[in-house]
């Protein structure tokens, strides 16, 4: 995510903290490390959390079963809300979640973002082999951008990627 955290942190007043992790963990575990990424941030400062692939179902998740109140928006980056028909080649138990009919994706679709009260975005990559087309990465209730003429990774390095994402960053702190 490195280009995009560039772009966002030229915008006056933002910054950005980053969270890597290994395939296997499930959701579950992956949303507990970012609770300990978001704990350490400062008091009131309003949180925009972004995950590309499986960190945006992470984000998610974290809004809707852990929460805190500074996340403001979710924003996801070719994410497999309607899982993902191979999933049993991921290692761990991040396979059961990314099943399709997992109870897992089931609950966040379920949830929405406007039930929550939490807006989201998903940002698809129209040419995306992996995930099979725009409607599998995006949340129901969420706004969705398309981004023409890229895939699943190519996305992180796209002009509008990082273009529809500041935007909706830095109009949400003005």
């Amino acid at each position: 995510l490195r280009p995009l955290r560039e772009h966002l942190e030229r915008h006056e007043g933002v910054h950005t903290a980053a969270m890597t992790y290994p395939v296997g963990p499930s959701v579950a575990q992956l949303a507990r490390r970012l609770h300990a990424v978001v704990t350490e941030l400062p008091p009131g400062v309003h949180v925009h959390l972004l995950g590309h692939s499986v960190g945006g179902i992470v984000a998610r998740y974290f809004a809707q079963e852990i929460g805190d109140p500074r996340v403001v928006q979710t924003v996801s980056l070719a994410s497999p809300f309607a899982g993902i028909r191979s999933a049993a080649w991921l290692r761990g138990s991040l396979a059961r979640d990314l099943a399709p009919d997992s109870a897992l994706l089931r609950s966040l679709r379920l949830g929405g973002s406007r039930r929550l009260g939490i807006p989201h975005l998903s940002v698809v990559a129209a040419d995306d082999d992996l995930l099979r087309g725009p409607a599998t990465q995006a949340l129901a209730g969420g706004d969705v951008a398309t981004i023409r003429g890229c895939g699943h990774n190519g996305m992180l390095y796209h002009d509008g990627t990082c273009r529809i994402v500041a935007e909706r960053v830095v109009d949400f702190c003005r």
